[in-house]
């Protein structure tokens, strides 16, 4: 099977853990804005985003290394049971201990919630380590299935809770734990995964050269955890809670983008790792780099161009200003995707210390922006930070990942395209039904004719599929 095929065979079931799961958020959005007050939205709002703080910082994203580690090792089950073992013997102990002092920390004035939120994060943790086990050991299956139970039961539970029982907040954080908690059971004794646990081989210098690759991913994770949670906590610090629901809100829609982007770079860190060792691993990432520009500004043109349909349909309550900030919102997730993917390429090469240093970097500067502006421009000072940063660590990759692997670079190709984007999201904030309709013209254009060799792919498979049957 060629490498590009496996890409897009890892990628379709991915998509099923990423997408499917992405679209039950979607459906549960006008429950949670229409059944959660401002202050009780701004709250979970915190709370799913504070788990990106403590994933990192409990663990030392020692799962990171579970995918990179088992993926050379996938020939040797001595290998892949010690690798699991030690693992799993640094993630539970740190994680109890981490979880024990954020319970008394958290600031819910409730300790029931608390409760709640730290049994919703024990489980999230376990639950990620097991899915990264699943994917190094190539059992790209039961990650997708496993994300999946956590979107139908946390949809589920929050539809029964929130919408016909009225618990409100209470029924949202139970909801998140349920589901991360079932989806942990599938993943334990459905792949039975406990079965690589080998008490015997569990070994203080292997967990150290675990942690000698994870550990730079910690900058890494924590700043993606400033990019993301200090925009809300900055909102919420000089504008109030309520004014961070309505921030939340309007990231739920551009996340579309970032959750399909996810799929691909799931199944890309693979592609990229096996092709590192090829000697045409230029000519590759070249090739990946053009199809992941074109694909990402595709999709990015076509949301742009939904996003007043999306609107009236998914958001309730009065959350119009959410609104003026998806566009600034939609390219700063574009960049995001171009810079995810640049770092597949330091993950294949096991340059962990540039995915830290870039991303460290650039959440420095979403910081700063946010505290210089949020003063005089408001909500734009989150979004407008968020767009500057994922901008800066786009090129500061580009620059960089030339250091390790030479990727030709499409400038005016790239500046066309971007200009294009620019002009749809001036056309989406007038919005006007005839800048729309001419929007959704522009977006059906721009998607098809960057993807046309993809699309017709697509088309011819879908029709032999139909006439085989």
């Amino acid at each position: 099977m060629s490498r590009e095929s496996k890409l897009a065979k890892n990628a379709i079931i991915l998509s099923f853990g990423t997408i499917l799961p992405q679209l039950a958020t979607i459906v549960t959005l006008p429950i949670l804005t229409g059944c959660l007050t401002k202050d009780e939205m701004g709250v979970y709002d915190l709370v799913t985003v504070l788990v990106s703080l403590i994933l990192p910082a409990a663990t030392i994203q020692i799962q990171t290394a579970a995918f990179r580690f088992l993926i050379d090792s996938r020939d040797s089950k001595e290998k892949t049971a010690s690798i699991i073992t030690n693992i799993v013997a640094f993630t539970i102990p740190t994680s109890f201990v981490a979880l024990v002092i954020l319970f008394f920390f958290l600031p819910t004035g409730d300790s029931l919630y608390s409760l709640w939120i730290c049994l919703y994060f024990l489980a999230d943790l376990l639950c990620n380590t097991c899915r990264q086990i699943c994917r190094g050991v190539g059992n790209n299956t039961a990650f997708s299935i496993s994300a999946i139970i956590v979107s139908l039961v946390k949809m589920l539970c929050l539809v029964v809770l929130v919408y016909f029982f009225r618990w409100g907040l209470k029924g949202a954080l139970i909801s998140l734990f349920v589901a991360s908690f079932l989806s942990l059971c599938f993943l334990l004794f459905k792949t039975r995964i406990y079965t690589y646990i080998v008490p015997g081989t569990v070994s203080p210098s292997a967990i150290k050269e675990l942690l000698r690759y994870t550990w730079p991913m910690v900058p890494n994770g924590m700043s993606a955890w400033i990019m993301r949670l200090s925009d809300r906590l900055v909102v919420t610090a000089f504008m109030g809670i309520s004014a961070n629901a309505v921030y939340s809100v309007a990231n739920k829609i551009p996340n579309i983008l970032q959750v399909v982007q996810h799929t691909f770079t799931l199944a890309w860190q693979e592609s990229a790792s096996v092709a590192s060792k090829d000697q045409d691993a230029e000519k590759y990432y070249s090739y990946m780099y053009r199809s992941m520009f074109d694909l990402t500004a595709g999709f990015v043109s076509l949301l742009i161009a939904a996003t007043p349909i999306l609107f009236k349909i998914l958001i309730r309550g009065d959350y119009d200003e959410a609104y003026y900030q998806m566009p600034v919102l939609f390219i700063g997730v574009f960049f995001l995707s171009m810079s995810t993917f640049l770092g597949g390429i330091y993950v294949a090469y096991k340059k962990t210390k540039s995915v830290g240093i870039t991303t460290t970097f650039a959440a420095g500067i979403n910081l700063i922006v946010d505290l210089l502006a949020i003063r005089y421009i408001g909500l734009y000072a989150a979004s407008g930070s968020t767009l500057i940063a994922y901008l800066v660590l786009f090129i500061y990759r580009i620059i960089d990942c030339q250091k390790i692997v030479k990727i030709k670079m499409f400038w005016t190709h790239s500046l066309e395209v971007f200009v294009i984007i620019v002009i749809e999201s001036m056309l989406c904030y007038m919005r006007r039904p005839m800048f729309d309709y001419i929007n959704i013209v522009i977006g059906a254009v721009v998607f098809f004719n960057l993807n046309k060799i993809l699309v017709d792919r697509v088309l011819k498979m879908a029709i032999r599929k139909i006439k085989e049957r």
